[in-house]
């Protein structure tokens, strides 16, 4: 989606399963509006947090108008569910192939035709994002399927998402990047103070842990990792928010949360 919408609206990390809410980017031109929708990857959910997820996906599904199915062209998972529920959609189906920037043709051949088997969609599309490569052949057939229907959002929206949000995704992204194994996926990013003034903005961020030993290694020794995850977020936070940053990080405590109906509900996850 960052591609197609040309700015970065979902954390881009090497990690599976980074995306945990449901993202609008929109695309406006005078003669058109694409709102799309960055759903979590399809899982088997093992957890009340991942229920919240697929909650979010089979709501975009129903909602959409047509649907993406992007998928990395050495893509390892189950993809039984999503094969399954994209059988039973009546809206037009495109499948993206991505990264084939790192394949190679007869990689690409294979997977075109393995989707079109398994899916029949309309359209199979091999695609780099991080290249653009065939991204204009993906724009024509969003544009060729769009209904005629007046604009949802003002010409001038980006996305619903407010600025907090995405500072809040920009501290997740930079824990999943900095930290290996599970710890990254125990964590939530809170942010717990966001004051504007003229010359600098004062952001306080919770990162949310669900064990001591997981809060000991978000912190490092001396503090050396939450420093780290503190100096590279704020350069991004910077950038996006296009002046300067103060920004303070804590980490706290709080077990099982991903399994709790009430944090879920305080964190954004309402199913």
């Amino acid at each position: 989606m960052n591609a197609l919408v040309g700015e970065k609206m979902s954390i881009v990390t090497p990690k599976a399963q980074t995306t945990r809410h449901r993202i609008i980017g929109i695309v406006n031109d005078p003669e058109f509006q694409i709102v799309f929708s960055d759903t979590p990857g399809v899982i088997k959910p093992a957890y009340t947090l991942q229920e919240s997820m697929m909650s979010s996906v089979q709501g975009s599904l129903i909602d959409a108008d047509v649907i993406l199915l992007v998928t990395d062209i050495h893509e390892k998972y189950d993809e039984g569910d999503v094969i399954e529920k994209l059988r039973k959609t009546e809206s037009p189906v495109a499948v993206l192939i991505n990264k084939i920037d790192k394949s190679t043709e007869e990689e690409v051949k294979q997977k075109i035709q393995y989707w079109q088997e398994e899916v029949r969609p309309q359209a199979v599309f091999a695609v780099s994002a991080l290249y653009g490569h065939n991204l204009e052949s993906v724009f024509q057939f969003i544009q060729e399927h769009l209904p005629v229907h007046p604009p949802y959002y003002e010409k001038d929206a980006l996305t619903d998402r407010n600025e907090r949000f995405f500072v809040s995704e920009i501290i997740r992204e930079k824990v999943f990047k900095l930290y290996e194994k599970e710890i990254p996926y125990s964590t939530e990013v809170i942010i717990t103070s966001f004051k504007e003034e003229p010359a600098i903005t004062r952001i306080s961020a919770e990162i949310i842990v669900e064990r001591d030993s997981q809060k000991n290694i978000l912190i490092g020794k001396a503090g050396s990792m939450i420093k780290k995850v503190g100096t590279y977020a704020r350069e991004d936070i910077e950038e996006f928010l296009q002046k300067k940053v103060f920004l303070e990080l804590f980490v706290k405590v709080i077990p099982d949360w991903r399994k709790k109906d009430n944090y879920l509900k305080r964190f954004g996850y309402d199913q």
